[in-house]
């Protein structure tokens, strides 16, 4: 099975978790019509990625200052030729932005956004208006972990719920309720 086929059987057979992660599981999956190339950076219109609310024993989330667009978000990204589905890309995208080994990623999305973005291909062109369709996960930290900032962020920083940072990127507050909901069976 390739990351495609991955990601086309999971976004069709998942259960979206809000009437917004409906519509833009929708819309992914339209995306997905255009094929392989859909999971690329070449494919200007917009491509899949994936990303990763982590949280921790105490309920609280990791969260990265973006150096690029200077906005708080979980860590995650693109999609690589070496992924073989969607959950891997995330917790690979989730281990090297927050530097912590040992995350436990549950392998069911919890949200799916799209949202414009000025992203570079692959390919060395310049960065251009594009999409991501960002499909979203959670993963458990382990007790005593230690973050690491990587080359991508500003900062990396551990928030409760009902404190978190700002700016906050658009979404962040609606992974949480499905991110906890899902925690205690991870």
């Amino acid at each position: 099975m390739t990351l495609f086929d991955d990601a086309t059987a999971v976004l069709s057979g998942w259960e979206p978790t809000s009437e917004a992660a409906a519509v833009a599981r929708k819309r992914t999956v339209e995306l997905l019509g255009a094929g392989p190339v859909a999971m690329t950076r070449a494919h200007r219109p917009g491509h899949v990625t994936a990303s990763t609310l982590i949280v921790d024993e105490r309920r609280r989330v990791l969260l990265c200052l973006h150096g690029r667009l200077g906005l708080w978000m979980q860590v995650g990204g693109h999609c690589e030729p070496g992924d073989a589905t969607l959950a891997a890309a995330a917790l690979r995208e989730a281990t090297e932005e927050s530097g912590i080994d040992g995350l436990r990623l549950d392998p069911v999305p919890i949200d799916v956004d799209v949202h414009a973005v000025r992203c570079a291909p692959a390919d060395g062109q310049p960065a251009g208006e594009s999409w991501h369709y960002d499909v979203r996960f959670v993963a458990v930290c382990p007790a005593g972990a230690v973050e690491r900032i990587s080359d991508e962020s500003a900062d990396l920083a551990w928030f409760t719920a009902d404190a978190l940072p700002s700016p906050l990127a658009s979404g962040v507050v609606q992974q949480l309720a499905p991110a906890f909901a899902r925690v205690p069976q991870m």
